[in-house]
């Protein structure tokens, strides 16, 4: 990947190949002849969401981090969402049918739940910033008259 992530047009391609996945999931095709793409494209989405996560955390300067923030989190619920509904009764490549999927599907969550937990980590100092006020209260009675 270049230095300079756009943040915001990964993530639109990530949600794009998710919902192509998800639609897979709806149609009624052989499974057997989609299940290895399908679970090699979540890898892939899988090893893009680890790498904008590393990005965002290389790059504390970002002017709109906890934009960022957002976006990956969101990025990492649809990823969770496709992985409930990969391994879901109507599935066509339910666990019980395709056994491998399971591994997968767990090493997929688990690593989505550390990128989840590393970005909130972050950003939490941010978000739980307050500013100061810009006029003290004392400035403030003064200017008021009532010091």
């Amino acid at each position: 990947m270049n230095k300079n992530v756009n943040f915001e047009d990964t993530i639109f391609i990530l949600n794009v190949r998710m919902r192509m996945i998800r639609d897979l999931l709806r149609l009624d095709t052989d499974a057997a002849l989609f299940v290895n793409k399908t679970i090699e494209d979540i890898e892939f989405i899988n090893s893009i969401l680890g790498a904008l996560t590393e990005k965002f955390l290389a790059n504390m300067k970002f002017l709109d981090r906890e934009t960022e923030a957002d976006n990956l989190s969101d990025a990492e619920w649809q990823l969770n969402q496709l992985i409930n509904e990969l391994t879901g009764n109507s599935s066509p490549f339910s666990p019980v049918v395709f056994p491998e999927v399971q591994s997968w599907v767990d090493k997929f969550r688990k690593d989505s739940m550390n990128r989840q937990k590393i970005v909130e980590t972050t950003c939490m100092p941010y978000k739980q910033y307050t500013p100061e006020p810009v006029v003290t209260h004392a400035e403030l009675n003064g200017l008021l008259g009532s010091a």
